[in-house]
Parts: C-alpha cells; structure tokens; sequence
C-alpha cells in the first residue's frame, strides 16, 4: 500500500545517539577502504565496518568489527529487498527526519553533520541508517499486514472478553492521486509538481470522478486503496488523513513516486469483528516494536539470508 515512515525503534536509536553525541563525541580515526564483505554483489567495505562501529558506540551498544559487519550485512539485504519491491522512503523524508533529529539537538543539519563527522560515523552513514528504519517496516506491513496470521475467532472473543467491550474504529475509503514525478527528472521538475498538486486539490471533484479528472491532466494515476482502517494507516499519512474532511482530500506528500495526496472518499465509525481485529494487530504490533522483539521482521531476514550469496572477507 502506502508505505509507514518513523518507528519507534528508530526513535529509540535516534534518542540513544542524541545522548551520547551531547555526552561524548569521539574523534573519528583513520579508515581504510577494503572489502569486508560481499552481499550479492554490494561490497560492504571496511571503512563502512568503521563508521558502524563509531555509531554502536555512540549508542552504548557491543562495538566491535564482527557486530558492526553483521548489522550492515543484515542491513544490505533490507535495502535490497526495499529496492527491489519499491517500497523506499523518498530522500525529502530521510532528509526531514535526519533534520528533527539536529533540531531535537539544538543544531543544525550542517552541524550535525560536523559532529557525525568528527564521531566518525558521517551524515551518509546514519541517512542510510535512518532510510532502512523507516523503510523497512512498509515491507513487514505489506508481507504480514501488521501483525502476521489472521486472528482465530476463539482469539478473537477471547481479546473481546478482556477488553470488556468491541473496539471501535474510523473506517476509511480512499483513493491516491500521484502526481508522477520521473527520477531523472525529480530535480528539475519536483517543485512545479508540488505546486500543481497543490493547486488541484481546491478542484477535486470527489471520488467518483478522480480518473476523468486526472486524464485532465499530465502524468497523473489514481490509485483505489480501498477500506483502510485507523490502526492500519501508515504513521507518514495517518495524521493527514485524520486531519482531512470527509470528501476532501489530505495535504500533499513527496513520495519516491513524486508528489501524492488521499482523496477522502467516505469515512465512518465501525465496531465490527474487522475492526476488532485491527485495534488488537496494531496493539500486538506497538508492543512488538517497542520491546524490539517483532517476529516478522526475523522471519523476513532469515528468508532473504538463507537465499543470498554472502562472501566474508
């Protein structure tokens, strides 16, 4: 669908380096530029292993080189697989993440920068950190829906009976107008896009006729998303679905497809066993992720390890 940006575990990681950036930076040394290992033809470099390793000790975490190389060796194949289905976070978002995080710190993102530089670790190495953590979890929503099988009626009942009552929920129908943007043009055109998008929503005639009104103009789709439910909205559109009138449309959003908003097309309160099931997923899943023990997101890596050509050097 449309992918989920910001998790709480990145916002774990990003408040541990704040911590240890304000208490301890640490001089960066010398890095070589061998291969320290190969993940289906992507070399991991020694001066990669480096920088990770400055990074888990900004963290407090384990810092040696044979932990620095399984992280980015993991984090290879996760940026493989976000590639290969087309589910990355755009660089404006990695961008505007990595600049809250310099602000959260009373700085800039330059400066931030220079500090990253001077720990050693550099502001490539923690954006592309920073894109895999937001990335990823747009595949272990798509995979498994957020929260793996589908909840047996007994478990259903059973979750019913401890909550005391039905859970109730906004149901959504939505539809996605992309304002198609191509990468090699992204650069020279994405600004007069944005304007163009922005300019159509004040004349967006509703739902049952986004198609007729997007062949008015160029290289723009509608998507049809469907009933989407609150707990199931990726946390990057949640709040500007949320914020949106019922037939109106969302703010606009740079995505990796170019500029996007959602067409509200209908909302409504729902208590049904679909809805129930979609509060308790989204409870299981936060629980999940803020204990950092997600079953999926081992299941999915296992799976592309067990496939991949990995060379240790």
């Amino acid at each position: 669908m449309f992918g989920v940006i910001g998790t709480r575990r990145l916002a774990i990681a990003m408040t541990a380096l704040a911590a240890s950036l304000v208490i301890d930076p640490i001089v960066a040394t010398a890095q070589t530029s061998g291969v320290a290992a190969v993940v289906n033809r992507t070399p991991i470099t020694t001066a990669d292993v480096s920088r990770r390793v400055a990074f888990l000790r900004l963290q407090r975490q384990k810092a040696d080189s044979s932990t620095a190389r399984e992280q980015l060796i993991n984090e290879t194949l996760k940026r493989q697989e976000i590639a290969r289905v087309k589910m990355s976070v755009s660089t404006d978002d990695v961008d505007a993440s990595f600049a809250r995080f310099a602000a959260s710190n009373k700085m800039t993102p330059e400066q931030m920068g220079k500090v990253l530089d001077q720990a050693g670790v550099t502001a490539e190495h923690f954006k592309n950190f920073i894109a895999v953590q937001m990335s990823w979890p747009r595949l272990l929503n798509a995979r498994y829906g957020g929260g793996g099988s589908r909840m047996s009626s007994q478990e259903l009942v059973t979750r019913m009976k401890e909550s005391k009552e039905k859970p109730v929920t906004t149901e959504y129908f939505l539809k996605q107008i992309i304002f198609v943007v191509p990468a090699a043009k992204r650069n020279a055109i994405l600004n007069k896009r944005k304007s163009e998008a922005e300019a159509s929503r004040s004349k967006f005639p509703g739902c049952d006729q986004a198609k007729d009104f997007a062949a008015t103009m160029m290289d723009v789709s509608v998507r049809d998303l469907g009933r989407v439910m609150t707990p199931n909205l990726p946390d990057d559109w949640k709040p500007l679905v949320e914020k949106a009138a019922q037939n109106g449309t969302t703010a606009t959003k740079i995505t990796e497809r170019g500029v996007e908003f959602l067409a509200i097309c209908n909302q409504r309160q729902v208590s049904d066993d679909v809805a129930a099931e979609a509060v308790f997923r989204a409870e299981d899943l936060g629980k999940a992720e803020k204990s950092g023990d997600n079953p999926n997101d081992k299941k999915y890596l296992d799976e592309l390890r067990s496939k991949a050509q990995i060379d240790l050097r």
